[in-house]
């Protein structure tokens, strides 16, 4: 299976709340940060091969990873050897094989992924963000890339809107009421397949979503990859809620494990 990059720099401005003391991907959910999540739900349909791409207190990240063995079995230290520790027993994440690459505090969503290339070295990888969920099916995702045989796929979603719709007429009467109807809009959900020649596409000032998105579309070489399950973003403390009290209901569709 492909390896992963996981977009997890940003300041999330939009959470001030909770990342003035982490970065938004260690933000939890259930207990565990976003992220884990998102590598959980990917290294269930096969992948083990992460790149993390890491700025804003990306330290906490790589913390997190150094020092995954302990937190998550029980352990014998010895106190004369500040260097080591015995894990007893085995995580569920043995199989995991994480890169840390700090990309810088202030570089764009395209500048991290070209400052990260170093560690891609498959024909193609999947690159998504590291602060949203979906239960996207990824044998599909790929497939579907390789059979449009285009040099980036994204993966595109209609979200529910977060307000009620109303049709008025001329004489402004309200016709019809919705209530947070689909939107008739695809979004970029993240979730990208790119091949190499993504790279010919970016530079370390590059911001993914403009200019090298749209160049890709003008050359007829981005598809859009339509799911129709669900995908939710974590960008305010709302959506940090909702996705704590879906956990806690058991109403997960990300979780496949």
């Amino acid at each position: 299976m492909l390896q992963a990059l996981i977009l997890a720099g940003g300041l999330g401005t939009r959470l001030r709340e909770e990342t003035e003391f982490r970065p938004k991907p260690m933000v939890e959910i259930g207990g565990r940060p976003i992220l884990w999540h998102i590598m959980k739900n990917l290294s269930q349909q096969g992948m083990f091969d992460f790149c993390i791409a890491t700025g804003y207190k990306g330290e906490m990240i790589k913390d997190y990873f150094l020092n995954y063995h302990a937190q998550n079995n029980d352990i014998t230290v010895d106190l004369g050897s500040f260097s080591k520790f015995l894990p007893h027993g085995e995580h569920d994440e043995s199989k995991w094989k994480v890169t840390i690459a700090d990309t810088g505090d202030k570089t764009m969503t395209g500048g991290r992924v070209f400052k990260a290339r170093k560690y891609l070295t498959d024909d193609r990888f999947l690159c998504t963000y590291g602060d949203g969920l979906a239960n996207i099916n990824l044998e599909e995702l790929l497939n579907f890339h390789v059979q449009h045989g285009k040099i980036a796929t994204v993966t595109t979603v209609q979200p529910i809107s977060r307000f009620g719709v109303l049709e008025i007429d001329s004489d402004n009467l309200v016709t019809a009421f919705q209530e947070k109807p689909k939107m008739k809009e695809w979004v970029n959900a993240g979730f990208f397949i790119f091949e190499q020649d993504i790279f010919n596409f970016l530079n370390e000032g590059s911001t993914l979503e403009t200019e090298p998105l749209i160049k890709l579309a003008a050359s007829g070489q981005l598809a859009a990859y339509r799911h129709n399950g669900f995908w939710q973003p974590m960008d305010t403390l709302r959506e940090v809620t909702l996705l704590n009290d879906m956990w806690l209901g058991g109403n997960t569709p990300w979780r496949n494990w």
